[in-house]
């Protein structure tokens, strides 16, 4: 605990010294000089797990193996995926699919945990939505090709253990309702970054969703109607999203490539 405080002592000081030094950054990260309990408690926590991966450890190791014929699909992402909920049966009638995003991820977060989130699960098919967060520096800043490199780790792992990927492109963002959208998540970033997911799908002969295809208006923003904050889907575009999932899923298990 001694550690932990130390530590803790130093994170604060260096950061608030930082905000203040970069005033004008937009990705800064403000914590106070002297947290609440609240704040000291969120803090410790992500010192102690910064990939989360104590999310879903309980879950999973209560999460029965497959049964012979099931065909097991993980979506693992943000919260994009995490506020599709648990499980995401409402989007996907019929199917028990397994919801592994967590909200404000990265995706050297998703590729720490991506072993116990994931693979331990022994699904066919996992479906990854990642890299809106890392674009808007959430856990520090990240190039392109940082981004890429873990997508491509993640496919690699799940490959090596016999499970189809799915990649899907990020979404696009909107201003309408919360104005640093598009400071946050440039949308020619994101669109550099789809069209390399797009074409290491075709590389790699992975089954590629085109999520900002189906949301993006004639201006290159995220569709009014389709999100409430700019950034998130809401019921709406969900149900833009989930016919879309459940294609290339199907693709996925009817390719036959692993």
């Amino acid at each position: 605990m001694k550690r932990i405080g130390f530590w803790l002592a130093v994170c604060c000081h260096v950061l608030a010294v930082a905000s203040v030094a970069t005033a004008s950054a937009a990705n800064r990260i403000v914590l106070p000089e002297h947290p609440t309990p609240d704040q000291r408690a969120d803090i410790e926590q992500r010192l102690n797990d910064w990939p989360l991966l104590a999310r879903y450890a309980k879950d999973n190791a209560a999460y029965p193996p497959p049964k012979p014929g099931e065909k097991r699909v993980v979506f693992m992402g943000d919260s994009i995926t995490d506020f599709w909920g648990r499980p995401i049966g409402e989007f996907f009638p019929g199917h028990g699919y397994i919801n592994r995003g967590i909200s404000g991820q990265t995706t050297p977060q998703m590729l720490v945990r991506f072993r116990a989130d994931v693979i331990a699960l022994k699904p066919e098919v996992v479906v990854i939505l990642a890299g809106t967060n890392d674009i808007a520096g959430n856990t520090g800043a990240s190039s392109l090709e940082m981004i890429e490199d873990n997508l491509a780790s993640m496919t690699e792992l799940a490959r090596a253990h016999g499970i189809r990927v799915v990649l899907a492109s990020l979404l696009p963002v909107n201003d309408d309702v919360v104005k640093d959208q598009t400071s946050r998540r440039p949308p020619a970033t994101i669109r550099a970054l789809n069209a390399w997911i797009r074409e290491y799908a075709a590389r790699e002969q992975l089954v590629f969703i085109d999520y900002y295809a189906a949301m993006v208006d004639a201006h290159g923003a995220l569709r009014k109607e389709l999100s409430d904050d700019g950034l998130h889907p809401n019921a709406a575009g969900y149900k833009v999203m989930a016919p879309l999932s459940q294609k290339a899923i199907d693709s996925a298990f009817d390719s036959g490539n692993r």
